[in-house]
């Protein structure tokens, strides 16, 4: 009996072991399978909130051309009122020698005429607007003294008028200095969430960086290839012209041909700050938006651009993407963002907050927000 309990403890016990060993092995197996799950999880996670990323990045910069818009426009305020101020003080300047030479012609007229409806006037005015009205209604005024009344007339409009203006324009100044903080204010609050989002995925992003950091590498050398390259002397369709840009061979181009291009040496000045972070409203080397970027450099050669990529879309020359030269200018997102073609189905510009200026191809999200092209 105790040799048969004896058996029956080891079967339990072996039993027992080989629980174990299977527990383990199936432990060992779902830690296999759950790892890869665990990545393609985050993976998916990844590229869900940067599509996030990106929509969020649009809006932000719609906000900071509105912003900077704004800007320009407060800046063209404070020119006007400079220029009214100006004008105020000549009007006032010319209305005080005019009310001086009225002045002499009323006592003239006083010594000269004793008619009781001149003195009438002369002593029961109660402002220069009434003596004028009453010495022009009994005709006691000679034609050089009309002149005096009509240029006190005139100087009075003049005055009151850039009085007005000053008004409306300080008026408006204050309506745009809210509309600015009104953008400063939804641009930080984007900002933010932007912060926000980017932390969930922070070791995404660095693998994403590094290999971003790898292909500006290779496309600035490509970019560069194409500069060094001779170009012909009369720009041609063919020469200009893309392969992976261009439109199908039978198509007509949508637009007439814009005239060659006078700035494609900006593509080299613009190379120059690969790299430079991106700071809303930023229009120097130390940091730029999309349209301080391309003001800035088309400032090195000598052109005048405005900050707001929707009025600079309004200057130069429209230009069909078939014949997209380099130095032409590029426009995405309703007019929301702009770049420098540099060739080769590519641009250099200033993306959005948090990334740097760096090249990228006219390709997905960019192709299917582009706008059109104008040639300065």
């Amino acid at each position: 009996m105790a040799a048969a309990g004896r058996q029956g403890y080891l079967r339990k016990q072996h039993a027992i072991s080989l629980l174990a060993v299977l527990a383990a092995a199936l432990a060992g197996t779902g830690a296999a399978t759950a790892e890869p799950a665990s990545v393609a999880s985050k993976q998916a996670q990844a590229q869900s909130v940067m599509g996030q990323i990106q929509s969020l990045d649009g809006s932000l910069e719609h906000a900071i051309e509105a912003y900077n818009l704004a800007n320009e426009k407060l800046n063209a305020i404070r020119g006007d009122l400079k220029q009214n101020r100006v004008d105020l003080t000549i009007a006032q300047h010319n209305l005080k020698r005019a009310q001086k030479s009225l002045a002499a012609r009323v006592v003239a007229i006083y010594t000269a005429d004793e008619s009781d409806s001149t003195l009438d006037i002369l002593v029961g005015s109660s402002s220069l607007e009434e003596l004028v009205d009453g010495l022009e209604a009994v005709s006691s005024v000679s034609k050089q003294d009309t002149q005096v009344l009509g240029n006190v007339r005139t100087f009075q409009a003049q005055v009151k008028e850039r009085r007005a203006q000053l008004k409306r324009e300080k008026a408006r100044q204050a309506e745009l200095v809210a509309e600015r903080a009104a953008h400063k204010a939804s641009i930080e609050s984007q900002l933010a969430q932007r912060r926000n989002l980017l932390s969930s995925i922070k070791n995404e992003i660095a693998q994403i960086q590094a290999a971003e950091r790898r292909r500006q590498a290779e496309l600035a050398r490509q970019a560069r290839a194409r500069a060094a390259a001779p170009q012909p002397l009369i720009p041609s369709f063919a020469a200009s012209a893309q392969p992976a840009e261009a439109a199908a061979p039978s198509e007509p181009s949508a637009l007439p041909a814009a005239p060659p291009s006078r700035f494609g040496g900006v593509v080299g000045i613009a190379m120059g700050y690969l790299g430079t972070p991106y700071v809303y409203g930023g229009a120097s080397p130390s940091g730029f938006d999309c349209s301080g970027f391309v003001m800035y450099v088309f400032s090195q050669v000598g052109v005048s651009l405005p900050h707001n990529a929707a009025a600079q879309y309004g200057s130069g020359t429209p230009v069909d993407r078939s014949q997209l030269q380099p130095g032409d200018l590029v426009f995405f997102n309703g007019l929301g963002h702009v770049g420098i073609y540099v060739g080769g189905g590519s641009f250099i510009h200033s993306p959005h907050t948090g990334d740097v200026v760096k090249i990228s191809s006219m390709t997905g999200w960019y192709a299917s927000t582009y706008v059109g092209a104008r040639r300065i």
